[in-house]
């Protein structure tokens, strides 16, 4: 008797959690498809080739974004030529080359810790850096170098479990066979940890396309259109800080709603090619 009371308990608690869950379920997935619809439907029918392919003209009263597409392109350009370099370079004199145990453990540490600063706090730091002390002003190379300190922990921490997952016998057969230390890494370790460190180079695009707090103060509201080396050097909106612009100094609701249909199709397509970058390299591996 005592036993089928205990088990009927059981049941009705497994049942009850069961249902909770789904529940959790159904209101996580409800509320991401309100808000992506919502989204998408507000801003996909303000969309055209004149938004896309035009600058801004207050004289002719018309709205462009092709400088804000424009200089996302730029500042994501200058933060992963200079921040993958760092990452992936630090990832590996820290796996397989660095000794001291305790000193990888402080710089670990510290590397959890700045990813977990607010953004913003980025942004006065490189204010501060950056534009004043450096002397770079108020320029999308500012703002590249923000992106570079706030995206470095990331990259760095995942090549490095990335470089932990190739086994150490692959290893001890590269040295068996007469490669050096860096051959080893060149040849066996990293194409055997390419997958990883690729995809989170992708998921880094994706916060670099999302981040307006850090640009705010960095990189400027400018919406002039210019070249790839001429625009480094000048203030300029990426397309997120273009959408607090719009929405939040001017007003222009459906043109905030078109970049932000804009920045979540993005988002979609750097997750799926995430996703599928790391599957294509699981296969390769299998074969």
């Amino acid at each position: 008797m005592i036993t089928e009371k205990i088990s009927g308990k059981r049941k009705g608690y497994i049942g009850l959690m069961r249902v909770l869950m789904w529940l959790a379920v159904i209101l996580t997935a409800g509320l991401t498809l309100f808000m992506m619809a919502y989204v998408l439907v507000r801003g996909v029918p303000n969309i055209t080739w004149e938004l896309l392919s035009t600058k801004p003209s207050y004289l002719e009263d018309r709205i462009g974004i092709l400088p804000d597409i424009l200089n996302t392109i730029y500042i994501v350009l200058a933060t992963l030529v200079i921040v993958i370099p760092l990452g992936v370079g630090a990832a590996v004199y820290l796996t397989e080359y660095a000794s001291n145990k305790k000193l990888v453990g402080i710089i670990e540490y510290a590397a959890e810790t700045l990813s977990g600063i607010p953004s913003i706090i980025y942004g006065l730091v490189g204010m501060l850096f950056f534009c004043q002390f450096l002397g770079m002003k108020t320029t999308l190379m500012a703002g590249a170098m923000t992106l570079v300190i706030m995206n470095l922990p990331t990259i760095m921490r995942n090549t490095q479990e990335s470089l932990k997952t190739v086994p150490q016998s692959y290893r001890e057969g590269a040295f068996g066979l007469g490669a050096g230390k860096w051959r080893m890494i060149r040849t066996v370790v990293l194409p055997n940890c390419v997958d990883g460190v690729i995809t989170g180079c992708i998921l880094t695009v994706g916060r670099i396309l999302g981040e307006s707090a850090a640009l705010l103060f960095t990189a400027g509201f400018a919406h002039a259109l210019n070249g790839l080396f001429d625009g480094l050097k000048s203030a300029g909106a990426t397309l997120t800080v273009a959408l607090y612009v719009y929405a939040k100094e001017q007003g222009e609701f459906e043109v905030a709603f078109a970049i932000a249909a804009i920045l979540m199709v993005l988002a979609f397509l750097i997750n799926l090619a995430a996703s599928m970058v790391g599957k294509y390299f699981q296969k390769k591996k299998a074969y």
